[in-house]
């Protein structure tokens, strides 16, 4: 796998004029995007908006309705995939070195935006209205690295990138919404796979299952799995696993047939202590005296 230290070096291995700036890189995307048949690193942030023409792209695994453009997101580092792919000329590639947030407040922020941890296969499916917002900031952005760059540049450029990021947070809401309506509710689906994981006795074989596992079987990023969970349930993946053990617990502990340390390392848990803390924080008494009002 390629992997591109430095934005100069994405520039010259694609055969694109050098960047404007050496910590800063915008290229159009047009249908002959040498980008659409490989697999790559960088050590940059990248935001991208692509219309597809021809080809198979995957959201969330499954095949997703591509008449309007898409945009996605990768951080420094996260492998970037795309295959028998033709775009439309339609397109932008904009790519930021960690460097040249330092400073600015985008340095930190930046990390608050979940979809950077997405992959690559659930980018936001952009509808017409929110196409031509996005193309107004690029506009903005591009005319800024085009000119003869002042002071006032690298400060006008990221405030139109922060911008784009908090339209696009809007964006996804937006889709997590219609998600929900489409392929049924992740929630759902979430506790199933609980249910899967201790019917088979992997509580016990494996220990507590996290996010990962999760997402993995459901076929989608941990962080997006996250988000999708906290969109529809209000709650974190962590807060539902949880909730789901000590929903188990009650049932085992109201049976009578176990101790409370059978009981933990039955739902994974390590040490009884551990598990008391929880089941306490989540029903406000321990599991022996939940267990006896519970027989009274």
């Amino acid at each position: 796998m390629k992997h591109y230290k430095t934005i100069t070096e994405l520039h010259s291995g694609n055969l694109w004029e050098a960047p404007q700036h050496p910590l800063l890189g915008l290229v159009g995307c047009l249908s002959g995007c040498t980008l659409g048949n490989q697999e790559f690193t960088t050590d940059s942030y990248i935001i991208a908006f692509k219309k597809i023409k021809s080809g198979v792209f995957m959201y969330g695994r499954t095949q997703y309705d591509h008449d309007n453009g898409c945009m996605f997101f990768t951080k420094p580092r996260q492998v970037i995939e795309m295959k028998d792919l033709e775009f439309e000329e339609r397109g932008f590639m904009l790519m930021i070195d960690p460097d040249y947030l330092n400073g600015h407040e985008l340095f930190k922020t930046i990390e608050q935006y979940g979809f950077f941890d997405y992959d690559v296969t659930e980018a936001i499916h952009l509808s017409p209205k929110e196409e031509q917002i996005i193309f107004e900031l690029h506009e903005k952005i591009q005319t800024e690295y085009l000119n003869n760059p002042d002071e006032y540049s690298r400060e006008i450029i990221l405030s139109h990138v922060s911008s784009i990021l908090k339209y696009s947070q809007r964006f996804y809401k937006r889709q997590f919404i219609d998600r929900s309506q489409v392929t049924g509710k992740i929630t759902s689906k979430f506790n199933e796979e609980l249910k899967k994981y201790i019917n088979e006795g992997n509580f016990e074989k494996i220990g507590l299952p996290n996010v990962g596992y999760i997402a993995d079987q459901l076929a989608i990023s941990p962080r997006y799995l996250s988000d999708l969970l906290k969109q529809e349930s209000g709650k974190t993946a962590i807060e539902l696993i949880h909730i789901f053990l000590i929903s188990e617990a009650k049932n085992l502990l109201r049976i009578g047939e176990k101790g409370v340390s059978e009981i933990a390392y039955q739902l994974g848990f390590e040490n009884a202590s551990y598990f008391t803390r929880l089941f306490k924080k989540q029903t406000g008494m321990k599991p022996l005296e939940f267990r006896k009002t519970s027989l009274n």
